[in-house]
């Protein structure tokens, strides 16, 4: 598939964002509902703009919107019908134009739609497990009409992110089936497998003649991680790598907050780029100083 983005990643690497909810808590904000992110749609629509200005700024090239939990099942939770979600989904699309129209840069910017995986949905730590008990159809029919809306918002690439399982990653190839936007996919990775326990070899795959995928890799993950799913996605594939694992510290689901020190450095980003990483951020704990350091060593 041939888009201005796909043309953009073949010219050189891009920097993509980092964090948005830790972007959003540093600026003051309670992102502990069911919905996270995504109830800033609704509510306070410039608190994200003002996150993904904060990232251009900082010298991302590609923001990536706030719609990972954004899904019509977790709104209608909260009371919000179809057609009010459908127009909240679209809106994480044009938040993210309306930063890059506001940001005072001369580069180009790009809009990735993120659609997370079904466990983001559930808000129960899921995503990071997998087999949720449903088959590939069953998967497919719960992406497909979130896709649907987001892509008819026109962003330059759709991000299938935090994959955690094969099963899911084949239903959202399925799903974005003749949608007319590229789209990149990346697993949520433990060591050299997928969180639910399969190779990353007969992950990444799947992806391989998936002519709507212009991009594959990795996030969510440790950065210690990311440099052999990068070589594997690569050598797998032969598509461009992207890879935004988390600063390095984790996750203490008791406590509800985050342990120990970050290990992501711009010396790794060097290695991921030499191994084929095209695209290159940061996902959870990885703020503007981050993506800035990144920016840095192109």
């Amino acid at each position: 598939m041939t888009s201005d983005f796909a043309d953009a990643l073949a010219a050189g690497p891009l920097v993509l964002d980092g964090g948005l909810s830790n972007q959003l808590e540093s600026a003051g904000h309670d992102l502990s509902d069911e919905l996270w992110s995504a109830r800033l749609l609704a509510e306070e629509p410039e608190a994200i703009v003002e996150a993904h200005l904060a990232y251009f700024a900082a010298g991302a090239d590609v923001a990536i919107t706030s719609s990972y939990q954004a899904t019509f099942e977790g709104f209608a939770r909260r009371g919000i019908g179809r057609e009010r979600a459908a127009e909240l989904l679209a809106l994480s699309v044009e938040l993210a134009r309306e930063a890059a129209r506001r940001a005072r840069v001369t580069r180009p910017l790009w809009v990735a739609a993120s659609a997370g995986p079904y466990g983001a949905m559930l808000a129960d730590g899921s995503e990071y497990r997998g087999r949720y008990g449903l088959g590939v159809a069953e998967l497919e029919r719960f992406h497909r009409p979130r896709l649907e809306v987001l892509a008819a918002a026109r962003p330059d690439v759709l991000a299938l992110e935090t994959v955690p399982d094969t099963d899911e990653a084949a239903a959202l190839l399925r799903a974005v089936r003749g949608l007319g936007v590229p789209a990149w996919l990346s697993y949520t990775v433990a060591g050299d497998r997928t969180r639910a326990g399969q190779p990353l070899e007969e992950a990444f795959a799947l992806a391989a003649d998936a002519e709507e995928v212009i991009a594959v890799g990795v996030n969510c993950c440790a950065p210690e991680d990311t440099a052999g799913a990068i070589e594997t996605a690569a050598r797998v594939t032969g598509k461009p790598v992207v890879a935004y694992p988390n600063s390095g510290e984790a996750w203490d689901a008791e406590t509800r907050a985050w342990r120990g020190r970050p290990s992501f450095t711009a010396e790794q980003v060097r290695a991921w780029r030499q191994s084929g990483a095209r695209l290159v951020g940061g996902c959870c704990q990885v703020g503007p100083d981050t993506i800035t350091s990144i920016a840095a060593a192109r």
